[in-house]
């Protein structure tokens, strides 16, 4: 098992910037979810991670990434901090209970890979919003 630690990540920025989302709370259900604090907690930008084993004896792991982008309303001159939109993201792999741990790293490689900037058509359809014909 590992431990609930920090997990720290890059943006891609043209300057990459370091995200460091702490440990924040484990639901009942085994969800943990970590926090990136940005000072106003309505847009702290937040990784949950659970895994299990499925009733077929297989294994699960969902990894979901919600990013808030906040702005500042001012009304009759109070600064109130809006949430302006979110972007959310997840991932779900399931495993045989009979795979290799190598199987296991080639696929996690191969989505990494694929969502690398140096996919054309994965960065056409995620990051730029086209369509596939």
């Amino acid at each position: 098992m590992s431990t609930f630690t920090a997990i720290t990540v890059d943006d891609r920025e043209p300057t990459p910037v370091a995200h460091t989302y702490t440990p924040n709370s484990r639901s009942p259900a085994g969800v943990f979810e970590f926090v990136e604090r940005t000072g106003t907690p309505i847009g702290d930008s937040k990784i949950t991670v659970s895994s299990g084993e499925t009733s077929a004896g297989n294994f699960k792991v969902r990894v979901r990434i919600s990013d808030p982008v906040v702005v500042n309303e001012t009304i009759n001159g109070v600064v109130v901090p809006k949430i302006a939109r979110t972007a959310f993201a997840g991932l779900e792999f399931t495993f045989s209970n009979r795979s290799s741990e190598q199987e296991r790293k080639n696929l996690i490689g191969k989505l990494a890979n694929a969502l690398a900037d140096d996919q054309p058509t994965m960065m056409a359809v995620c990051r730029d919003l086209e369509g596939l014909y």
